[in-house]
């Protein structure tokens, strides 16, 4: 952090939540100090429905009582939950500070702390108030998965077949090897980053005129649904990546359904997605809510839904939702979460 600061940075305001803090809190401390930084922390509650406009206002507070500067920053240790939200507070927080993210989960490590996403949620839904803001530097020890419980873990490798699926053949078969047979997730966590970083490199404010292979919005593969099923849950059933995982399904099924993904390379998305570890019930809710929830969706673009869906493995495109049968997508969402 100083090197990358400079000598002119006093101040570091610390956002995370009790779990995380009372793990890596002291030692983060202690470092921080070392090199002369004045620290605070902050802990936020544990949760996504804690990811709050409540939320970011008393991590505004904080971040003001600390009498953070220009040349100061703000340090994000935690989840994706802890890092949108510190995220948000520093892009707004004097119109912009700089931002340290220091994510401990999988989810975290190869998705939302790359790319400069930051945001709240509304009850009208998720991630409804946000900003880009790059961060200045993300710090990635994978020694942090070694204390997850197993479902943060499963809702990382979902992102990661996410990622992989709509990456190449090469990531997607990497990520299944990995979960096959195990091993060290760093080059596994790495290759992740770089193909996200990639992508955000070209699109990073995912235009919207865009509909290549390329375009940001290929990252939001099982996104639609799975905003639909947070909602729709109020935010307490799923863990994000878990969510991510029902979705994925979803998209292949109608993906399949449209002539585009052949039956082996759908089985191959299922088989995936059993290898990252069992996922909360979905068939009891209502496809009617799930519908409703999904046609509010943010991603929505003059009116429709803009779904990302496959031609094969590491071949997505851009689909509008007008195109999609309300009969296919119905069944799809059947298929996709029994």
């Amino acid at each position: 952090m100083r090197a990358v600061l400079g000598s002119g940075a006093r101040r570091v305001a610390l956002i995370s939540n009790s779990k995380v803090f009372d793990l890596y809190g002291k030692r983060v401390l202690r470092s921080f100090k070392a090199e002369k930084f004045k620290v605070a922390h902050w802990l936020m509650p544990d949760g996504e429905g804690h990811k709050s406009l409540r939320s970011l206002e008393q991590a505004l507070s904080f971040i003001s009582e600390v009498r953070l500067e220009r040349s100061d920053a703000v340090i994000a240790l935690g989840g994706g939950v802890v890092g949108d939200l510190a995220g948000l507070a520093a892009a707004v927080y004097l119109r912009g500070i700089s931002l340290i993210q220091a994510p401990t989960t999988l989810l975290a490590q190869i998705d939302s702390s790359v790319g400069g996403k930051t945001a709240v949620n509304l009850p009208a839904g998720k991630n409804l108030i946000g900003a880009f803001h790059q961060p200045s530097l993300v710090l990635i020890d994978t020694e942090t998965l070694r204390t997850l419980p197993a479902r943060e873990l499963t809702a990382g490798w979902c992102e990661a077949v996410k990622q992989g699926a709509v990456a190449n053949r090469l990531l997607f078969h990497q990520t299944v090897d990995f979960l096959s047979r195990g091993g060290d997730p760093g080059e596994l966590i790495a290759a992740h980053c770089r193909f996200k970083a990639s992508i955000v490199a070209g699109d990073e404010r995912e235009a919207i005129a865009r509909t290549d292979r390329r375009s940001r919005r290929i990252l939001n593969f099982g996104h639609t649904t799975a905003h639909a099923l947070e909602k729709v849950t109020g935010y307490r059933r799923f863990r994000h990546g878990e969510a991510v995982g029902r979705g994925i399904l979803v998209a292949g099924e109608i993906s399949k359904s449209l002539g585009r993904l052949t039956s082996g390379e759908l089985e191959s998305l299922r088989e995936a997605v059993r290898l990252c570890g069992p996922l909360p019930r979905a068939g009891d809710l209502s496809i009617d809510d799930l519908v409703r929830a999904i046609d509010r969706d943010k991603k929505s673009i003059g009116g429709a839904v803009k779904w990302i869906l496959l031609e094969r493995i590491g071949k997505p495109l851009i689909v509008d939702g007008r195109e999609i049968d309300s009969r296919v997508l119905r069944a799809s969402l059947r298929a996709g979460l029994q």
